[in-house]
């Protein structure tokens, strides 16, 4: 297979018109071609005057012959899985996240059935949870943003970009198209699904897994786990006791009960950093100036951007999760706590954009002598946000402008504050510790000069941001995924093993791997 790159495109061409320039280039015969696809499309927009999409193309030929200036590459192909299980217990998969999901998908299609147990709803109850929640400030603890089918991301701007080079990845991609997302996202630079979207793949997903045998139990908690002579024996949940011989933990970041339960039971957990901070909306009409000019030839999309800055007191301030037209959401699992979260659907059609503004986070910065510390300094961020927001899970805000000079913001300006069910003026500055606050001011000057705007006075910072990343690492061998427990597999984002959609989704896959592999 050969790869044709450096397709400049100025004008909207279909998928069919773009790869006949790219033969023209070239100098292919169409007739020669057996196969030919869009590998990757980006936007290049270092030079404003001149913004182009840059596509690259892989084409298989007919008959063999040497393209010159193309590039021969493998296709990546996926060992076949040894599926070596015999065991008489089905699989236990804690969480219907991407990591449970992913996990359970690759057990269904090699013949192996788990059951799935998911202490929040499924998908469609959930969006009607989220929904009273935002609306009235009525929190169900057990279905919410954090926890239910689909995992936090479902609730996000579901991007699908990974830092990784997994042979895995565009499997992951091809089954989230195989389920109804759009076929753009096989090859966009930074791909995105929206939450539209994932509500709906979500539930094809399930529908999937119960056709192959899979079984899911929604809105039931696992309480405990029974351990003798070091394995892993059954889980208790609050409606019956099952009995396994391997369980996955795919429980995300904000498990905390989970986590608690699983120390009891000593299994290895380890603190990690993690970050915290605030989310900050602009007007996303100024985020598009900034990084595309005043009037693009092109018909673009809402623009994004990531940034990181290294403080001189050593700590680090980065943008993530960045939502080009969207909204900041009301993300809390606990009651009396405040936790923010950022989504936009598909179009990402909004007024403004925000992102997470965060700060890195050590095990030494937090005061518990537990391997939970972290945890532990989430939360009390958490509640002190919901008693400075006053009332009925209202979120503390403040015009940047009037964080710099460290006074209570007295009225909003052209960024009108997006989270819901409501917002109380506030100064952030009493919520931090002074290294916190010292690095995002520093941040924020710094960052204006790498996007032209960022440092907006009228744009708005709401606090506070905490669930970016688990504050914990369930500790388990590098070979065949287990923890200290046999049978118990630590697994995706929640055990400190990924970041974002894909890469839980491919841990999950590893995971079932091994456990497909695994003879006795």
């Amino acid at each position: 297979m050969y790869r044709l790159s450096d397709i400049k495109i100025r004008e909207g061409l279909s998928e069919e018109e773009i790869i006949n320039v790219a033969l023209k280039k070239y100098k292919i015969n169409k007739n020669e071609i057996k196969e030919a696809y869009i590998n990757k499309k980006s936007i290049d927009a270092r030079n404003k005057k001149d913004i182009f999409f840059n596509y690259s193309i892989n084409i298989k030929l007919k008959k063999e012959r040497k393209i010159k200036g193309a590039i021969f590459v493998n296709e990546d192909v996926i060992p076949k899985i040894e599926v070596n299980r015999k065991s008489k217990y089905k699989p236990i998969i804690v969480g219907a996240g991407p990591a449970g999901l992913f996990a359970a998908l690759t057990l269904v299609d090699n013949g192996i059935a788990p059951i799935i147990i998911e202490q929040g709803s499924k998908v469609e109850k959930r969006v009607e949870d989220v929904e009273t929640f935002t609306q009235k400030g009525i929190l169900n603890t057990f279905s919410n943003i954090q926890f239910g089918e689909g995992g936090a991301g479902t609730f996000s701007d579901g991007k699908l970009n990974t830092g990784n080079s997994s042979i895995f990845s565009r499997k992951v991609l091809g089954e989230f198209v195989k389920f109804g997302a759009p076929k753009e996202i096989l090859y966009n630079a930074k791909p995105h699904l929206g939450t539209d979207n994932l509500v709906k793949i979500v539930r094809n997903i399930r529908k999937y897994i119960i056709s192959k045998g899979g079984e899911f139990q929604f809105d039931t908690k696992v309480e405990d786990f029974v351990i003798k002579e070091n394995k892993i024996v059954s889980i208790c949940t609050g409606k019956n006791i099952i009995e396994t011989d391997t369980v996955i933990l795919a429980i995300g970041h904000s498990a905390r009960d989970t986590f608690k339960k699983l120390l009891e039971r000593q299994v290895n957990i380890i603190p990690k950093s993690f970050a915290v901070g605030v989310r900050i909306e602009h007007l996303q009409s100024k985020i598009n100036t900034a990084q595309y000019g005043e009037n693009p030839k092109l018909k673009l999309p809402p623009a994004d951007y990531k940034l990181v800055y290294h403080a001189k007191n050593g700590r680090v301030c980065y943008t993530f999760c960045m939502c080009p037209g969207g909204q900041v959401m009301a993300s809390s699992s606990q009651k009396e706590t405040i936790v923010t979260n950022g989504m936009s659907n598909f179009k990402r059609d909004g007024k403004n954009a925000n992102s997470a503004l965060l700060v890195n986070i050590t095990p030494d910065d937090c005061k518990y002598d537990t391997p939970l510390k972290g945890m532990y300094f989430q939360e009390d961020l958490e509640k002190k946000a919901f008693v400075m927001g006053g009332k009925n899970y209202f979120a503390p805000v403040q015009r940047v402008e009037d964080y710099l000079k460290n006074e209570k913001s007295i009225k909003i300006g052209d960024v009108i504050p997006t989270y819901m069910p409501g917002y109380t003026l506030s100064n952030i500055n009493e919520l931090f510790p002074e290294y916190i606050n010292e690095t995002l001011k520093e941040a924020l000057v710094e960052l204006n000069k790498k996007l032209q705007g960022f440092l907006d006075g009228d744009a708005i910072l709401t606090a506070v941001e905490t669930r970016t990343s688990s504050p914990v690492q369930i500790l388990r061998d590098k070979d065949t995924l287990v923890s200290n427990i046999n049978g118990l597999y630590p697994c995706g984002e929640g055990a400190g093993y990924a970041g974002g959609i894909m890469t839980s989704a491919i841990d999950g896959i590893k995971v079932a791997i091994e456990i497909l592999k695994k003879s006795k």
